[in-house]
């Protein structure tokens, strides 16, 4: 194991997987929280497997340890993308969004974005960050979901097809 291969992946991870986990249960203690144990599985237990085999590892534990803080405080709840508070701004990075769409989009149209966002099934939800914000591809995301690539490819799509319709005043 490559303990500088290691952090440096951890290090590059961290931003978007606390906007992901931030997202989720909507607490800044229980994202970082979530965060830290993720990366700390994935050192424990997977460190010693190819640089190439992080990245979905980490997403697929990262989900795993959300879903368990549902499971733990018995919230059922689908997974909610909501806009940073202004008192809280400064306690995230970034916007949820990646650069591409804050410099495409207003912030009105972000606001509805991730308002349909916060709409969709929790799994449509997981294969569209994963997919299109997140850039991975059908097989890594069926990875980190824990599903089949079809699975990816049927929910990425209702995904898609449910965005068009919620914002198609915006985007005709």
């Amino acid at each position: 194991m490559n303990k500088d291969s290691l952090n440096q992946f951890l290090q590059s991870q961290e931003v978007q997987a606390f906007k992901i986990a931030r997202a989720a249960v909507g607490s800044h203690e229980d994202a970082l929280d979530i965060v830290q144990d993720a990366m700390l599985k994935l050192c424990k237990y997977y460190a010693d497997k190819p640089e190439c085999e992080w990245p979905p590892l980490f997403y697929r534990i990262l989900n795993n340890r959300i879903m368990d803080h549902f499971r733990k405080n018995k919230q059922h709840r689908n997974v909610v993308i909501e806009d940073v508070e202004a008192n809280q701004a400064s306690e995230v990075p970034d916007s949820y969004a990646p650069e591409g769409f804050r410099s495409l989009l207003g912030a009105q149209q972000l606001t509805r974005l991730t308002d349909a966002l916060s709409a969709l099934p929790a799994r449509q939800q997981e294969a569209f960050l994963l997919r299109c914000w997140e850039g991975q591809s059908t097989a890594s995301t069926a990875d980190s979901m824990g599903c089949t690539e079809g699975s990816v490819k049927t929910h990425y799509s209702r995904a898609l097809n449910a965005l068009r319709q919620a914002l198609q005043d915006l985007w005709p």
